[in-house]
């Protein structure tokens, strides 16, 4: 989802109490924060020499210990404020991919997609995934495509996966 669709998003919903599933069943706690909104460009080269520059915009959210327990949910309509306000300062890449930085002490930080969403009983939750890393230089590295179906869960010696 790029920036653009994701404040989009929150605009149509701003009624809606504005959760976050980080794993399938696993949501970020009604005391979280959204405490840092990062502009990224992102320059790199990769493993076959290529050359390469993207931005991104990383919201960072954090669980308040002083408000374990808090009954209810930010708001999209408040995480809108945030958001618009951060622009203000700061413009947005529009087309930039949006990504979710979270972590806790049960759930590593890592920088999420939202890969999709639900409205349920007056919420919006926000579907986040990780993706794997990948080699872009495949055919420069002479690393084969796989299909998705091939891979499987292990790495047994001469396998080609290790």
């Amino acid at each position: 989802m790029n920036t653009s669709d994701f404040i989009t998003l929150l605009a149509e919903h701003q009624g809606k109490s504005l959760l976050f599933e980080y794993a399938p069943g696993m949501l970020v706690g009604t005391n979280y924060h959204i405490t840092e909104v990062k502009h990224t460009t992102v320059d790199a080269v990769d493993c076959g020499g290529n050359i390469d520059t993207w931005k991104e915009t990383v919201i960072q959210l954090w669980e308040s210990p002083s408000e374990l327990g808090k009954p209810n949910y930010m708001s999209a309509y408040k995480a809108l404020g945030i958001l618009k306000k951060v622009g203000t300062m700061k413009a947005y890449d529009m087309e930039a991919p949006v990504k979710i930085e979270y972590g806790n002490s049960m759930f590593h930080t890592a920088q999420l997609h939202v890969a999709d969403f639900a409205i349920k009983e007056g919420q919006l939750i926000l579907k986040l995934t990780v993706h794997p890393t990948d080699c872009k230089a495949k055919e420069t590295c002479g690393v084969p495509e796989t299909n998705e179906a091939e891979v499987t869960g292990s790495c047994a010696p001469g396998s080609g996966c290790c």
